[in-house]
């Protein structure tokens, strides 16, 4: 396995390897049609066999305090992406290229890595077993049909809204549990560089 430096001719394999790695997990309908270019310098790094992209790290960093970062103190790291191809799971391959950013972060000055990611228990424990701490949450709620009738309407007339995304800050999610079908907490990650 290779790790290295995203090139623009890796495209269609990153966005492929997104894609796939997302399917079984809580953001299954993320899905982007091309990479995403950043306002901000990034460490963008991928992980080939045999010439195909099976994994992938974006990490937006500041160059100025809280630019990019939600919290914490001194210049950090977004981790916007990190994906493994679902046939290459559970040989290493996202440990790897997190260790690979880690290193180039630190040369860069950074002191931290943040990262927001659903309520996947497997996603949730792989963070704590990188040594990520658990710092903060709040919701993702999806209203689909009916959901919406009571709850979300329109003030222009003739508009009728189908499905919205909203996020919730407060501390009574219980009342969307018997009306909402698709709940998701969304929990940041951080970790310090020692």
């Amino acid at each position: 396995m290779l790790i290295r430096e995203y090139k623009n001719t890796d495209e269609v394999g990153w966005v492929r390897c997104r894609t796939l790695s997302f399917l079984n997990t809580a953001y299954f309908d993320n899905v982007l049609n091309k990479k995403e270019i950043y306002e901000n310098p990034a460490i963008e790094l991928v992980a080939e066999i045999d010439g195909q992209i099976v994994g992938l790290i974006d990490v937006e960093y500041e160059k100025e305090e809280r630019t990019v970062c939600s919290r914490g103190e001194g210049l950090g790291g977004m981790i916007w992406h990190i994906a493994v191809h679902p046939d290459y799971y559970r040989q290493g391959i996202g440990e790897q290229l997190l260790k690979e950013a880690e290193k180039r972060a630190i040369d860069l000055g950074l002191n931290r890595f943040e990262a927001w990611t659903r309520d996947d228990i497997w996603v949730q424990n792989w963070y704590g077993k990188m040594l990520f701490e658990k710092v903060e949450s709040y919701y993702h709620v999806y209203f689909e049909g009916n959901e919406m009738q009571s709850r979300i309407q329109s003030t222009i007339p003739k508009l009728y809204l189908v499905n919205a995304f909203a996020h919730y800050v407060g501390d009574e999610i219980e009342q969307f549990k018997n009306t909402n079908k698709r709940i998701h907490e969304c929990v940041c990650y951080e970790k310090y560089f020692v």
